[in-house]
């Protein structure tokens, strides 16, 4: 992008930044080189791959457009961004990005940890390049806004999504169901592929308003589970969680949030954090300076603030209930296939000795009778 930017074939810049080299599967992530072994194993030229820089600095001018003459000074993954939108400079702060699956990422400092528990080790930003590096360690779920999708599309339970928080708000609770919408296996911090979907705990009073609080509940105890994770990597326990994405605009998912985590949820009122922290990355460069990223620097942001509203024995019953049922969602996919894919109604023994003693008893009727 910023050599298309800057003249494309023409003279433009081939860079790109740490947070993004570092998504390549190329890039040595404590050297801030590429790696030769992984280049090889690939089988990419080195030759052809972009210099790496920093996350704030000018890398060239806009070449054509309005913007003509602008510095270029700000490039960051989006997830990095949002890190830096939230203001997350601190060791042991986080955030979660809430969109089709969900993003959280931990400051882990200049320290590079590496997790025990299923979580990756990634390259949060270089704000400079006489800056250090940052770390974070991040952990993703694959379906959270998607499920909402799929209430919508799939069961036709709502015509919008925004009629899920409607129907979670008008019972409060999921009556004992619990979803696990493992459509694809699971993400962090298990990495099982051969789990599925399951909803559970159904009763002939279970009806979709119940299986609409239950698919955002889903989404906070999947939540829950990674930030337990970070917890015991870092050992650095959160105090509150930061969180941005077009579902924080659902109170009802938000409250449940804070209830399932037993602590605060922070929405800030500028709800494009990822664009802030380009922003904020391409106005501190030098030879922009026209914003400090210094802590004592930084303004106040104004947010709202969701507090638990249950007791913490309610939560952990639920966070428990839920992790059975997640043990219930795997293993699906691990059955074989019956033989050369038959799928005859005779490879079930006790349905074919049914069909072929009514068969005989057919027979010998027809012999008596004649």
């Amino acid at each position: 992008v910023v050599q298309s930017l800057t003249g494309g074939k023409n003279g433009g810049v081939h860079c790109t930044d740490v947070t993004n080299a570092s998504r390549t599967m190329l890039f040595n992530i404590h050297s801030l080189e590429w790696d030769p072994e992984l280049c090889q194993f690939f089988d990419i030229p080195m030759e052809i791959l972009p210099k790496v820089r920093s996350s704030s600095e000018i890398y060239g001018l806009m070449k054509s457009g309005a913007l003509t003459g602008v510095p270029i000074s700000g490039c960051l993954g989006d997830q990095s961004a949002a890190l830096v939108g939230q203001m997350c400079f601190q060791d042991g702060q986080a955030k979660n990005t809430y969109g089709t699956g969900c993003f959280l990422l931990c400051n882990t400092g200049q320290k590079s940890v590496f997790s025990e528990h299923g979580l990756l080790t990634t390259i949060a930003y270089k704000l400079g390049r006489d800056k250090p590096v940052c770390y974070a360690l991040e952990g993703s779920v694959a379906i959270a806004g998607a499920v909402v999708r799929w209430l919508r599309d799939n069961l036709g339970i709502v015509k919008t999504s925004q009629e899920v928080e409607k129907l979670a708000s008008e019972v409060g609770t999921s009556y004992g169901c619990y979803f696990v919408p493992a459509f694809s296996g699971l993400y962090a911090p298990y990495w099982e592929p051969s789990a599925r979907g399951i909803i559970c705990g159904l009763t002939q009073f279970t009806n979709k308003n119940h299986i609409a609080f239950a698919a955002l509940e889903a989404v906070c105890f999947q939540t829950r589970e990674i930030l337990d994770a970070m917890n015991k990597d870092c050992g650095i326990p959160l105090n509150q969680l930061q969180v941005d994405g077009g579902m924080t605009n659902n109170k009802v998912l938000m409250q449940l949030q804070s209830d399932i985590l037993c602590i605060p949820v922070v929405k800030p009122s500028m709800p494009e954090t990822t664009a802030l922290g380009a922003a904020m990355a391409a106005g501190a460069a030098e030879g922009v300076g026209i914003w400090s990223l210094n802590p004592g620097d930084l303004t106040a942001v104004t947010c709202e603030r969701f507090e638990p509203q249950i007791n913490p024995e309610e939560s952990e019953f639920r966070y428990a209930r839920w992790k059975k049922a997640v043990m219930k969602s795997m293993g699906w996919e691990t059955s074989e296939a019956p033989p050369n894919g038959d799928t005859s109604i005779f490879c079930s023994l006790p349905l074919g000795f049914f069909i072929m003693s009514s068969m005989i008893m057919l027979i010998g009727a027809k012999c008596i009778s004649g």
